[in-house]
């Protein structure tokens, strides 16, 4: 099973929280997780990039500090670390979010 490595709360940075966000396909892989408020597995949010590319996009988001990868089974659930954000930059996240239309998401039997 692998092991993931996440950083702590005070090793999250503003500058990564943006940068992480920066990116089209993460912003809206972010907007997806806040909307669904649960774990989800990495493949049930869809996306219209390759799964190696979204790969990366998910190692980016947890390096970040914005979410959070936990081993289940063969799967790897996935969930948004909304309250640590919250309590280290009040507002950001959300602020970041509203501003967000959906533009990368392919709806299921699109």
């Amino acid at each position: 099973m692998k092991q993931y490595q996440h950083p702590t709360a005070d090793q999250i940075t503003l500058t990564g929280v943006l940068h992480a966000l920066s990116d089209p396909v993460r912003l809206d892989y972010v907007r997806c997780l806040a909307e669904s408020e649960c774990e989800k597995s990495c493949g049930a949010i869809p996306t219209t990039v390759a799964k190696s590319t979204m790969s990366h996009h998910i190692r980016v988001l947890r390096e970040a500090g914005i979410i959070h990868l936990r081993p289940y089974g063969t799967q790897s659930l996935i969930s948004l670390r909304s309250d640590e954000l919250e309590k280290k930059f009040p507002g950001v996240l959300n602020s970041v979010l509203k501003s967000v239309k959906s533009t990368n998401v392919v709806e299921p039997g699109a």
